[in-house]
């Protein structure tokens, strides 16, 4: 029996998936006396460090004491960060400290949290990396880091040079989500397994590992489907009006996991305005079919309402109207799920000089400045601004750039362009003009107008980079 952890905060729906997937059940231990007997114990990713006070030290005796029975143990993001002595994201919180350190803050001049595809690059043979191609891309969403030490296996850059796999002979830990980074995590879950079961791996021969690691950063610009969904069916309008149905969501999702899209956005565009919760079924739905980061917003209005959501399947919550009238929301979120799971949707108009937001699916004037509210949110905790050009949306005359392109220049976090795609030039334009570092797209995408892998080829060409797949 695999005993994965719950801290309170972490994606135990997609960790059991993808285990799933691949033959595995496991099962949730909400007490140390639930890993008593396990084979082996996952501590899964997202939260903010402070929630891993949780894991006490009745727990940290339990885990330490299957170690000790040479049980193995896999930390996925915020788990591997716990592995270590601690994080000065939470001072006071002790991690497991099985390895040596504390982890800290990622620094540089670049948008924190670290959010999307990048390499990984290896440093010396690894049982868990095993028939892991070197380079190889994986999704990360983090804020900390942990420290290089004897037992990095894999290093990442962003910004700087960190360490993104470490391992010894029983423990291995992943910054990045292997559960979320398609073919690439599944094999990094199935080496796990095989360490579980005694293997170690056969085939070291297969993959290079580089002579020196390449310090360069290979952050890819993110593409990124966005359902908006009423009732339990997607649909799509212009300038947020005239809506239509576009088609099953989880079938879609489906197809896009296949098609190489890097990210699922999943928006109940009439929650808020009927005073409901995202429906938790379709969340379900279309998470089934994802090995891929899947962000849902609309209705999200309280601290209930994101747990719902993450625990439906969601590994990022997007909040549009509630934090307008209630701000401090966005830290009390920060402060259970971290930065990176806090998506702020910010849908603005053009009204003279200025671009206005709008509140309600943009039916409501919120007396803001989208470039102030984008400075505010990040401020208060916010790990991405979801920005949507109410002008653009639907009319595929290509991305707003100059309202991209400002509220990316005022903001230390990443920055999604949202309305108006209709070409592949406007996805080049809004990554170079617009300064986006993600661009979401619906119609585009549902009614097979382009297709995935034709778009990234020219984003490729054009000099941008990009998450290419088989």
């Amino acid at each position: 029996m695999i005993a994965l952890i719950d801290y309170g905060a972490g994606n135990l729906a997609s960790v059991r998936k993808a285990f799933a997937a691949l033959g595995v059940e496991v099962r949730v231990a909400r007490a140390p006396a639930d890993v008593q007997h396990a084979s082996a114990i996952v501590v899964p990713g997202v939260g903010h460090f402070g929630a891993t006070a949780a894991l006490g030290d009745d727990w940290r005796r339990a885990v330490r004491a299957r170690l000790d029975a040479g049980r193995p143990l896999l930390g996925i993001c915020l788990g591997m960060q716990w592995l270590f002595e601690g994080s000065a994201e939470a001072p006071d919180a002790p991690g497991l400290g099985v390895l040596p350190g504390v982890c800290r803050p990622l620094t540089g001049p670049v948008k924190v949290p670290h959010v999307g595809w990048n390499g990984l690059h290896r440093t010396r043979p690894s049982w868990i990396l095993d028939a892991v191609d070197e380079g190889a891309h994986a999704y990360f969403t983090h804020g900390y880091a942990a420290p290089d030490t004897q037992a990095t296996v894999a290093v990442t850059t962003h910004g700087e040079c960190f360490a993104s796999v470490v391992e010894t002979d029983l423990i291995a830990g992943v910054q990045c989500h292997p559960e979320k980074s398609g073919d690439v995590g599944l094999q990094v879950l199935r080496n796990f397994l095989a360490r579980v079961a005694g293997r170690l791996p056969e085939r070291r021969d297969r993959v290079r590992t580089a002579s020196v690691p390449s310090r360069e950063s290979t952050l890819s610009k993110r593409l990124i489907a966005c359902l908006d969904v009423r009732d339990g069916r997607v649909v799509k309008g212009v300038n947020f009006e005239g809506l239509r149905d576009a088609g099953d969501p989880g079938a879609l999702a489906r197809r896009y996991n296949v098609e190489g899209i890097d990210e699922v956005v999943i928006l109940d565009v009439t929650a808020t305005l009927e005073s409901r919760r995202a429906l938790a079924s379709t969340v379900r739905a279309v998470a089934a079919e994802l090995f891929i980061p899947l962000a849902v917003g609309g209705g999200i209005r309280s601290e209930a309402d994101a747990a719902a959501a993450i625990e439906a399947g969601a590994d990022k919550v997007g909040l549009n109207t509630a934090p307008l009238e209630q701000p401090a929301l966005l830290t009390t979120l920060a402060a259970r799920y971290g930065s990176q799971a806090v998506v702020v949707a910010v849908d603005a108009r053009r009204e003279g000089d200025r671009f206005a937001v709008y509140a309600r699916s943009g039916r409501a004037p919120a007396a803001r400045d989208a470039v102030e509210w984008a400075r505010e949110a990040a401020d208060r905790g916010a790990g991405e601004i979801l920005l949507t050009s109410i002008d653009r949306d639907g009319t595929k005359q290509g991305f707003d750039c100059e309202l991209t392109a400002a509220v990316s220049a005022a903001v230390p976090i990443p920055v999604i362009a949202s309305g108006g795609a209709g070409t592949f030039e406007h996805f080049v334009e809004v990554f170079t003009d617009g300064r986006a570092d993600a661009a979401l797209a619906a119609s585009i995408f549902h009614y097979s107008e382009k297709g995935v892998r034709d778009l990234k080829q020219h984003l490729a060409r054009a000099g941008v980079p990009v998450r290419m797949t088989p």
